[in-house]
């Protein structure tokens, strides 16, 4: 057989490369990823449904009209008409400045990704017969953390007959959640954990 074979091209998902092999030159490319229908919203013309429920800017509801007239609709409040239940039977659309709406929604993930940022759990220990002076340096610390969003595990340690003054640490755990209620909250009430009492405060 005479002649000469320049190139094969070949497409497979999943890679892109070359592969050579018997004087045949293959090219292998790999097919862009695409957005799953799921992660697709519908809006306007590319609305496949021949009929939608309609709900107004204002949230009222058109009803279930033809898709050309639902269009129109949109098109008279100078908006988008966007389908917002796809599932449903008929689909659900909604008239809405669409381009507004993809803003509102990335600015809600944002606010929602700064809430659940992480934070630190730090401890602080005290004694039932711990001094004023002692007492104020602890509550320093304390504010500090809460300060920097982390949250503070407050413990009273007992040791020996010390477990007899539990009404001691008691008032002093109070004492520091009164001291620093303008920016802290109690999360976990005092409570008895073996020879321990612990409280656990958080950022407003």
């Amino acid at each position: 057989m005479s002649g000469e074979v320049k190139g094969i091209f070949l497409y497979f998902s999943g890679y892109n490369g070359s592969y050579k092999t018997g004087g045949i030159s293959i090219a292998i490319h790999k097919k862009g990823n695409r957005p799953s229908r799921g992660d697709r919203i519908n809006i306007n013309k590319n609305i496949r449904a021949r009929e939608v429920r309609v709900i107004d800017p204002d949230g009222n509801q058109l009803g279930v009209i033809p898709t050309y007239k639902a269009l129109a609709t949109a098109g008279d409040f100078g908006l988008d008409l966007v389908e917002i239940s796809p599932n449903a039977d008929p689909p659900v659309c909604k008239i809405m400045d669409y381009g507004r709406f993809k803003y509102d929604q990335t600015k809600k993930m944002q606010e929602a990704k700064k809430k659940q940022s992480t934070f630190q759990l730090k401890e602080i220990k005290l004694r039932p017969k711990t001094g004023e002076h002692d007492l104020q340096t602890k509550i320093g610390h304390i504010k500090k953390f809460i300060g920097k969003k982390d949250k503070v595990k407050v413990t009273a340690v007992f040791r020996g007959r010390e477990i007899t003054l539990s009404g001691k640490a008691r008032e002093l755990l109070a004492r520091v959640a009164q001291e620093t209620e303008e920016i802290a909250v109690i999360e976990q009430h005092p409570k008895f954990e073996g020879r321990t009492m612990i409280m656990v405060l958080a950022p407003k």
